[in-house]
């Protein structure tokens, strides 16, 4: 029996080592990596569409304002849950989500926006991270074409439905930060050693369309935040996450400036027609290596964008608080299949990232976090009895409000209106160019094998007069 208890205490011990994260530390990781999974291969595209300083300065502001409204989120869950807590309500089975703080805060017409705008940009946000690893896996395996490469990794991806919740993505946050590391440090080194192609030009922005498909492909990789409540209720101490999304947002940085720079500068206009940097690095082992790894953190990412939704969907049939993994897992697979589907419909890598921007994620986490904190605060009696006060630096409760409303009118403005316009017309080309349903999205044309020569016997003979 002392035996068996050693033994159980090491797996234990093992278990929470790689299994079971709650602490800032896995906060951190589990926003650092989520924020830049494939993102990082199409922004040197969005820099080919807006130029060298926008592509730059647009990071860096989307990087605040997706700071801010994470930011805002996380004073909202707290706010949340200490009401329900007061109430003795029990979340020991329960995951809290992004609509129901809507719901028990502002409403039910709150939560209906809400749980619409969030459920439809994670199933979008699943679609493209299938869609990057079917356009990833292409160059290293050209043999078959994206859209098999997308029923392949569909099935693979289908196995994150027995992730039981985000307390266990501690490994896989810390790896997927690696991977990301390495893939964007390859990027940034590879394309300084490859020196700039011959005759290259940096002509962007030349265009109003593609200059704001570009900003909105950034305003989407700094949108990641969907899943925020989600890492909240998973954190030992929700309280400590307010600055963990700034923290990661700028080790983010550090990443998406080198080689989105370094890619743009060594390759210019020729990303405008190659959404995916791979598409121009030569092949290597090294750009082998770094497939490999952005293959297994899509499917990590993939689990993320995918979790919540399992969770919605569990808590519409009423599986959510069903002990059996084996039951939930098998309940949530028809999640999958429409994620599949849409995969296949619309493999259109790049561009549709400024789409899902600029109409979902332009609402999700941008403007709906700014007018919800707004709103939940507007009365004296609230902001008295707010369980967080907005920061002394930022001018209390006028500054937070003068924040939100600039975020909402920009937003609203730049990113759904122009954003959405530009998107939509590129969206639609895509369609018009390429097809729905396309095999193999921006692939090279096959090389034809020319015919041999045909030889006529009569035309070698001279005939006399």
């Amino acid at each position: 029996m002392e035996s068996e208890g050693k033994a159980s205490d090491m797996k234990s011990k093992l278990s929470n080592m790689f299994w079971h994260g709650g602490s800032a530390y896995d906060a951190w990781f589990s926003c650092a990596s989520n924020q830049v999974a494939q993102v990082l291969l199409t922004l040197p595209y969005s820099f080919s569409q807006l130029g060298m300083l926008s592509g730059i300065l647009f990071q860096l502001f989307y990087g605040l304002l997706g700071s801010w409204t994470a930011y805002l989120i996380s004073i909202l869950y707290v706010e949340y849950r200490t009401r329900k807590e007061r109430e003795k309500v029990n979340f020991r089975n329960h995951v809290i989500q992004w609509f129901e703080v809507l719901d028990g805060l502002l409403g039910k017409h709150w939560r209906n926006v809400g749980l619409a705008f969030n459920c439809t940009f994670l199933l979008f946000g699943s679609v493209i991270q299938l869609i990057a690893c079917a356009s990833n896996i292409y160059y290293i395996n050209d043999n078959l074409d994206k859209r098999t490469w997308t029923y392949i990794f569909g099935a693979c991806c289908a196995t994150t439905v027995f992730i039981p919740s985000f307390h266990n993505y501690r490994i896989w946050s810390f790896l997927g930060l690696l991977m990301t590391t390495y893939t964007a440090w390859y990027l940034t080194i590879a394309s300084i050693l490859h020196g700039q192609v011959e005759g290259v030009k940096h002509s962007g922005p030349t265009k109003l369309v593609l200059y704001f498909t570009g900003a909105t492909n950034i305003l989407y990789t700094f949108g990641g935040h969907a899943v925020t409540v989600e890492i909240m209720h998973a954190m030992w101490k929700p309280q400590k996450f307010k600055s963990i999304y700034l923290f990661a947002t700028v080790y983010v940085l550090t990443l998406t400036l080198p080689s989105a720079s370094a890619v743009y500068w060594a390759f210019g206009d020729l990303l405008l027609n190659h959404s995916n940097a791979f598409a121009l690095l030569p092949k290597s082992l090294y750009r082998d290596f770094a497939v490999v790894l952005m293959l297994i953190h899509q499917f990590i990412t993939f689990g993320f964008a995918c979790t919540p939704l399992y969770f919605v969907w569990e808590k519409l049939i009423g599986m959510h608080e069903c002990r059996s993994m084996c039951k939930r897992a098998a309940a949530r697979l028809p999640v999958v299949i429409p994620i599949w589907f849409l995969a296949i419909v619309f493999p259109f890598f790049g561009p549709i990232n400024s789409t899902v921007g600029s109409l979902l994620v332009s609402f999700t986490v941008y403007i709906i976090p700014a007018l919800a904190h707004t709103f939940t605060f507007r009365s004296s009696a609230a902001r008295e009895n707010a369980v967080e006060q907005p920061p002394k630096f930022l001018g209390r409760w006028t500054g937070a409000f003068t924040i939100n409303a600039f975020i909402v009118v920009w937003v609203f403005i730049v990113g759904f209106g122009f954003g959405g316009w530009a998107s939509m017309i590129n969206f639609v080309h895509q369609i018009d160019t390429f097809g729905l349903f396309t095999k193999c999205y921006q692939c090279p044309p096959p090389v034809m094998a020319s015919p041999p020569p045909i030889s006529h016997p009569h035309l070698n003979h001279t005939h006399g007069l």
